[in-house]
C-alpha cells in the first residue's frame, strides 16, 4: 500500500499555485496522474522520490515512512526504493550499455540482475554500445532496465514515452506492462496522453489546478474526454 498526502506552494504558467493531493494504492497497481500541463503531476512524482520537498506531507510505502514533516522524518532519496524513468533518459553518455545498467547495482547484488535485464528489454546484443549510437525507443529501454536494476517495489514514470513516435510508444508500452507484470511492480505514470492511460492504467487520478478531481477506473474517469477524442473535440 503506498499513502501520500502533500502539499506544497507551486508557480505555474496561471500564476501561483496550491498543489494538495492524497492518494492512497494498493499493491502492484498500474496507476496513471492525468490532467494538462502544469496541474502538478511531475511535482508529486518527484516529492515522492524526495528529489523536491513538500511545504507539508506524508508518504508510506509498503509500511515504511519516507516522509513525515510533523515529525521531522524525512527520509533520503537514496534510501528510497523506487526506479524513476525521466522524459530525457538521463543515461551516462561515456557508459555502455551494460556499464550504465551495472552502475546501479547495489554493492553485493547479483550480477545476473544485468543479463537478465537486457535480455527482457532486448538490448543483449547492444551491451557494449554507449548512448549515442542507440536509437530512442532503444534508450528508453536501457533507461526503463537501469530503474529495475535493484529491484525496487515501485516504478515513476514522468512521461517516458513522450519523444517517440506512435509504433515505438505502442512497442515500448508493451514493455512497460511486462516489466511491470513479471517484477510485481506498483506502478504510477503521469502523462496526458488519453490512450496510452487507457492501454497501461487500472486506476486514473485526474489532476487539475494542483489537486486529483476524480480518480477510479479509466473508462469511468475519463468518459467524456474520450468520447470527445473520438469525436475529434479537444476539451
Amino acid at each position: 500500500m503506498l499513502k501520500l498526502h502533500l502539499k506544497k506552494r507551486l508557480h505555474a504558467r496561471s500564476g501561483e499555485m496550491l498543489l494538495d493531493v492524497h492518494i492512497e494504492l494498493e499493491r502492484g497497481l498500474f496507476a496513471c496522474l492525468y490532467g494538462k500541463s502544469g496541474v502538478g503531476k511531475t511535482s508529486v512524482l518527484r516529492m515522492l522520490a524526495g528529489l523536491m520537498q513538500p511545504d507539508a506531507g506524508y508518504i508510506e510505502v509498503g509500511g515504511e515512512v519516507w516522509l513525515d514533516t510533523r515529525k521531522g522524518k524525512v527520509l533520503r532519496p537514496q534510501k528510497r526504493r523506487l526506479g524513476f524513468v525521466f522524459q530525457d533518459y538521463a543515461l551516462f553518455p561515456h557508459m555502455s550499455v551494460r556499464e550504465n545498467l551495472h552502475f546501479a547495482l547495489k554493492s553485493g547484488q547479483d550480477k545476473n540482475t544485468i543479463e537478465e535485464l537486457m535480455d527482457i528489454v532486448g538490448l543483449s546484443e547492444l551491451r557494449d554500445q554507449k548512448p549515442g549510437r542507440l536509437s530512442g525507443g532503444q534508450k528508453q529501454r536501457l533507461a526503463l532496465a537501469r530503474a529495475l536494476v535493484q529491484r525496487p517495489p515501485l516504478l515513476l514514470l514522468d512521461e517516458p514515452l513522450s519523444a517517440l513516435d506512435y509504433e515505438m510508444r505502442l512497442k515500448l508500452q508493451q514493455y512497460i506492462l511486462q516489466l511491470h507484470r513479471e517484477y510485481d511492480l506498483t506502478t504510477i505514470l503521469v502523462s496526458h496522453d488519453l490512450l496510452e492511460v487507457f492501454r497501461m492504467a487500472e486506476r486514473v487520478f485526474l489532476m487539475n489546478d494542483g489537486k486529483i478531481t476524480t480518480s477510479g477506473h479509466p473508462q469511468k474517469v475519463l468518459s467524456k474526454q474520450m468520447k470527445a477524442y473520438l469525436q475529434g473535440i479537444n476539451i
